[in-house]
């Protein structure tokens, strides 16, 4: 099986991308540990100085929406944080935060000690048995999940013990809990929107062996919707999006611990159905107003509530599981429009708060999250999904000694294939302001972010010659990709595929350029043809308007209406990129990628007309 590299294995390097992974930090850094702790020192009884009678509850440093005392969702923001701190550490061992989740996951057990050795929750033990009657309550097995999702992961990236120690206390009430509603109300069990539960208990077994978490992950796993996948129905349409894609990570999870097949084929026939069947904008979503979209129905459904930002996130996680198994680059190149047109797109560039839904009509205009008044559940995707391209970019296949360049973002990976250890560095071959690359600004080479250079070194030099690079040919690209090694063109297509391509025998210090030919294209709305999005390379394009969604010309010539645009520039890169000028229109617009786009109104689908 492929499998990925540690956190601390891959480091990104100037650019986009570390830039918005810097912003993120910067936020994770900023948050007061007593107010994200708040409401599990409400649960446990402990007074926070000063606030035992609030008299100016604006100002009292408290966190409010879905984490305000009166919410039953909260408390859920801090297992987001745990998760997304913990993944920084691994990746940085940055000190600062390693000190605040030290201490948060000190006072979180206190808090289980003070409720009884077991229950550790923001919320009360008794939400639970809410969920045997008909009363309303608000999701609080999703609550519990990302406290026990953050705990576990805390373990896994920064060895935790105390960590793992409160999750065992938990698991302890949740074995209680289960047993008993199986005997007395066994729907409850799924109940609460639990979607993450199968997961994370059998996530938890395979990290610690213990039979009580194998319990509770078989307790999980009779999820009603497996049944309506197995019968070759449409088990998603008008379904909760959020609510059912965790639970298919639940079943790539269960395969990765049982091997039992049917556990794949399970996930393979939610990706034909969600992805394959049911088609997507081309910023990726596939829902509208938090549900699934009927298939083939985009243009039906397209409207400013669409595409909600965890969505994306857990889609790509989906995607990551199945790529481990398969190697097939549908599922790195779906990565890869998500992780431009949702992870880039929904974050704010400046403050790193995400929009929840990402508009997509005429003159759209994003929603942007507050630092410490909203606390969606989006903000707490949002603050993981920024720690994630590390493990995006690289994978190996120790048996058949490859190494996957899977996502093209400049990036140092220093591992282990097989029994080799080697340095691996990419970069934009194009000289930037953050000097992040190589050529000479003066030279006339190819100003195109899809122009890239790889190093490849090692003490093991006889190992190194039996390892096979592996580069993604994006599913994209419009011409032949241009490969030299060294500075010689390879002109041996054997070593080029429809896939990848792939180069062994390389020696210490051996450089790689790539050039991937991209070109603006038209994506249209299956349901609704005549309207469409400009996309180039993996990046949707925006138009900056607030009232044209119209276009003369034939969307399957960009180019006899689009212009692009090029000026210098003193930031990520030395050339603008991706930017373009309608012409030939009776009122000229300028279109940008839509990740750039941050309080302007834009527009995204536009309609042929002329053709």
């Amino acid at each position: 099986m492929i499998r990925g590299f540690n956190s601390n294995e891959v480091k990104v390097t100037d650019g986009l991308f570390r830039r918005r992974m810097d912003v993120n930090i910067d936020y994770l850094k900023e948050l007061d540990d007593t107010a994200l702790l708040q409401n599990y020192y409400f649960e446990a009884g402990i007074i926070i100085p000063g606030l035992m009678m609030m008299e100016d509850p604006a100002n009292s440093g408290l966190h409010w929406g879905w984490e305000a005392p009166t919410c039953q969702l909260r408390g859920h923001f801090l297992g987001h944080y745990m998760s997304a701190a913990a993944a920084v550490i691994a990746n940085n061992g940055d000190e600062f935060l390693s000190a605040k989740l030290r201490h948060i996951v000190s006072e979180l057990k206190r808090c289980q000690e003070l409720n009884g050795g077991k229950w550790a929750g923001p919320i009360p033990e008794k939400y639970f048995e809410v969920l045997t009657t008909d009363r309303y309550i608000w999701s609080p097995q999703y609550t519990i999940h990302k406290l026990l999702m953050g705990l576990l992961d805390t373990y896994k990236y920064t060895h935790n013990e105390m960590a793992l120690d409160i999750l065992s206390g938990m698991a302890d009430w949740f074995l209680e809990w289960t047993r008993d509603m199986k005997l007395r109300k066994p729907e409850a069990v799924f109940k609460g929107e639990q979607a993450g539960m199968l997961e994370l208990w059998a996530d938890a077994y395979s990290v610690t062996g213990d039979d009580r978490y194998k319990e509770l992950a078989d307790t999980y796993k009779g999820q009603g919707i497996f049944k309506l996948i197995k019968a070759g129905r449409d088990a998603l349409t008008d379904d909760h999006t959020n609510a059912s894609i965790p639970i298919f990570q639940g079943a790539a999870k269960m395969y990765e611990i049982t091997g039992d097949p049917e556990w794949k084929k399970m996930v393979e026939d939610f990706w034909d159905s969600a992805v394959t069947n049911r088609g997507m904008y081309a910023t990726t979503g596939a829902n509208a107003g938090e549900f699934w979209i009927p298939p083939m129905k985009l243009g039906e459904y397209r409207g400013d509530r669409g595409q909600e930002f965890c969505t994306v996130y857990n889609m790509v996680r989906v995607a990551e599981y199945l790529f481990k198994w398969t190697g097939d680059t549908k599922y790195t190149d779906y990565i890869e429009k998500c992780i431009y047109n949702g992870f880039l797109v929904q974050q704010n560039q400046e403050t790193g708060m995400p929009t929840y839904f990402l508009p997509l009509t005429t003159g759209s205009k994003k929603k942007w999250a507050s630092k410490r008044n909203d606390f969606w559940c989006c903000q707490g995707t949002m603050i993981q999904s920024s720690t994630k391209y590390p493990e995006l970019i690289y994978a190996a296949d120790d048996e058949a000694l490859k190494l996957y360049i899977n996502q093209y973002i400049p990036s140092v990976l220093e591992g282990v294939i097989g029994t080799t250890k080697l340095q691996f560095r990419q970069n934009l071959d194009m000289k930037s302001y953050d000097a992040q690359t190589l050529f000479d600004e003066h030279s006339g080479s190819e100003k195109s972010r899809w122009k890239l250079r790889f190093e490849i070194s090692s003490d093991d030099e006889k190992g190194l010659e039996n390892i096979v690079c592996c580069f993604r040919v994006p599913g994209w690209v419009r011409d032949y990709p241009v490969v030299k090694k060294n500075g010689e063109l390879i002109q041996d297509t054997e070593n080029v595929s429809d896939e990848y391509i792939q180069i062994s025998g390389c020696k210490n210090g051996d450089v790689i350029e790539i050039f991937f030919p991209s070109k603006v294209r038209a994506e249209r709305l299956p349901d609704m043809p005549y309207q469409a999005a400009f996309v180039d390379g993996p990046i949707v394009l925006a138009g900056l308007t607030e009232d044209v969604d119209v276009i003369e010309g034939d969307f399957d010539k960009p180019e006899e209406f689009l212009d692009p645009v090029s000026e210098r520039t003193y930031d990520i890169f030395i050339w603008l990129q991706n930017n373009y000028r309608t012409k030939h229109q009776s009122k000229t617009i300028k279109l940008i990628p839509l990740y750039d786009v941050k309080d302007e109104n834009y527009t995204v689908y536009f309609e042929e007309k002329g053709k």
